[in-house]
């Protein structure tokens, strides 16, 4: 199967006031099309920063990322990148439709193409009842189901995901991780995912990468076996809680060794 995204030996390293700070050592990573992969780990071990740069928003210190074969800025130029924040961040003077529509406007598409497309999307996240409604007049749940109909609106083989449900209540969150197995398996999109809850890493994904804290590296990728759709019985089944034991420790490893060479 052909690699959607491939990093290669990728290192990030910013100026500080104290000096220079590497975040990312030589970090590898391939994910294949259609295939949904969870990167967990402590904060600062840059899961956001490698998101970040197959976005084409962070220039690598070294090392490379291809998407689809190309250089980052020509996929994101081919709009074949979509990005989701943990943060809606939708325009409050924007209603629903309007919000989703923004990505095909700008792209120039035509106005009564954009319209089907944009109201076929709402319609797939579950909203059509909703779109005259501005964000102030949604649940968090429903803003962020608006802000990934914006990202997927264009059509991207490529979805990022920034912990977008991070600040959810958990019943909220657990609807919303059902939510978005069913959008994945209509769809033939690749998803990169950050989160901290390894619950939900599982739940969702193919793959569940951990990371190391700073320099951000892999440690462990720990391949989820189990058939979709997951069901809220797979979550307390031996296999289930087996896997996220596995995980938690790999995590707990990392987080120990690093506290003994911390100066």
């Amino acid at each position: 199967m052909e690699e959607a995204v491939c990093v290669r030996n990728l290192s990030i390293t910013f100026q500080s006031a104290s000096g220079p700070l590497t975040v990312l050592s030589e970090f590898d990573l391939s994910i294949k099309r259609n295939e949904f992969v969870s990167l967990i780990g402590p904060s600062g071990c840059g899961k956001t920063t490698v998101l970040r740069c197959v976005a084409n928003l962070i220039k690598p210190s070294a090392g490379e990322v291809e998407v689809n074969g190309m250089p980052p800025q020509e996929a994101v130029k081919r709009r074949q990148i979509g990005y989701v924040f943990q943060s809606a961040t939708l325009l409050e003077w924007r209603n629903v439709l309007k919000n989703v529509l923004l990505p095909l406007e700008l792209a120039g598409v035509n106005r009564k193409t954009a319209m089907l497309r944009a109201q076929a999307m709402i319609e797939r996240v579950g909203l059509s009842g909703f779109t005259k409604h501005y964000p102030r007049q949604l649940s968090g749940g429903m803003q962020q189901r608006v802000a990934i109909a914006r990202a997927m609106v264009m059509e991207p083989d490529i979805i990022l995901m920034d912990e977008p449900f991070a600040a959810l209540d958990e019943m909220t969150r657990d609807d919303m991780n059902q939510w978005l197995t069913e959008v994945f398996l209509a769809t033939e999109s690749t998803v990169l995912f950050v989160t901290h809850n390894i619950r939900e890493a599982i739940q969702l994904s193919d793959r569940v990468v951990v990371m190391a804290a700073r320099p951000g590296r892999i440690i462990k990728d720990f391949r989820v076996d189990f058939p979709r759709p997951r069901t809220g019985e797979l979550l307390f089944s031996p296999e289930f809680t087996k896997l996220r034991q596995d995980a938690e420790e790999s995590l707990y490893s990392a987080a120990h060794a690093m506290r003994k060479v911390a100066p």
